[in-house]
């Protein structure tokens, strides 16, 4: 009998096979039947000091009015608010390193654009119903942040009662330097915060004046909110929060981490 060659079709069938079995000796069967994201989307990271690894970002939770000095700026009794939280995007993170003038985008829609400067925790782990005694157990790291804020927009939406999301959450809102392992910082309780707008203190205060500590912010949270790794907090702002324009540089001190500062470009 004649022997025929095999055609360009079947040549491609025998191709396809072929890469397919090679495929499939690297990829796990079960990977490679599983849906697959129709596009990439970027992991949101915080560098940690002293690490190779990163720390993921889950969600980001802020706590209002947590000083009793701007809380009263802010038109409210410190003496009888229950804590209130609320969120910002995760990729509203900008990483700012130590030593580094970090250019920051001063944001559309806003007049009247405000620092608040924070001490921020990290956790490693969380649950539902966290006992205060036992919430600093799920702290990572600290590092030192930035809530930016959007007042004019915020005032605005709150004026009418409606959400002030639009104030708060937006790109670039969450400025944070890097985690330092509480490992190596032990946790903070105290300690001075301020900040310095072109050389000039304009909120200056101490940890210890917080109406909520870090571990009675994390036991109330838990209780609204399943709470896990890779959340992270930011614990309040002290008083005398106020406006940025371009050209301002900002210096932002909490004793026992390094100096965080931006630019408003």
């Amino acid at each position: 009998m004649k022997e025929t060659s095999p055609t360009r079709r079947e040549l491609l069938a025998i191709a396809a096979a072929a890469s397919a079995a090679s495929i499939a000796e690297v990829v796990p069967a079960a990977a490679q039947a599983g849906p697959k994201p129709l596009f990439p989307v970027p992991m949101v990271t915080i560098p940690i000091v002293g690490e190779t690894s990163v720390f993921q970002v889950r969600r980001i939770y802020c706590i209002g009015r947590n000083y009793a000095a701007h809380a009263i700026e802010r038109g409210s009794d410190p003496n009888r608010e229950p804590p209130f939280f609320f969120q910002k995007p995760t990729d509203a993170i900008q990483n700012v390193a130590v030593g580094e003038v970090a250019d920051h985008p001063y944001p559309s829609l806003t007049k009247n654009y405000h620092h608040e400067v924070e001490l921020v925790a990290a956790l490693k782990s969380g649950g539902s119903n966290i006992p205060a005694e036992k919430a600093l157990d799920h702290v990572y790291g600290y590092a030192l942040g930035l809530d930016m804020t959007r007042r004019d927009l915020q005032n605005g939406m709150a004026a009418e009662k409606k959400p002030w999301e639009i104030g708060k959450s937006f790109d670039h809102a969450a400025v944070i330097g890097p985690i330092h392992p509480a490992s190596k910082t032990g946790h903070f309780d105290n300690g001075a915060i301020s900040l310095a707008i072109n050389g000039k203190v304009k909120q200056n205060s101490d940890l210890s004046k917080m109406i909520w500590s870090v571990a009675e912010q994390i036991a109330k949270l838990s209780e609204a909110f399943e709470l896990k790794a890779g959340d992270i907090i930011y614990s309040g702002t002290p008083e005398n929060v106020g406006p940025v324009v371009k050209g301002d540089v900002l210096l932002c001190k909490l004793e026992g981490l390094p100096d965080m500062s931006i630019k408003i470009v």
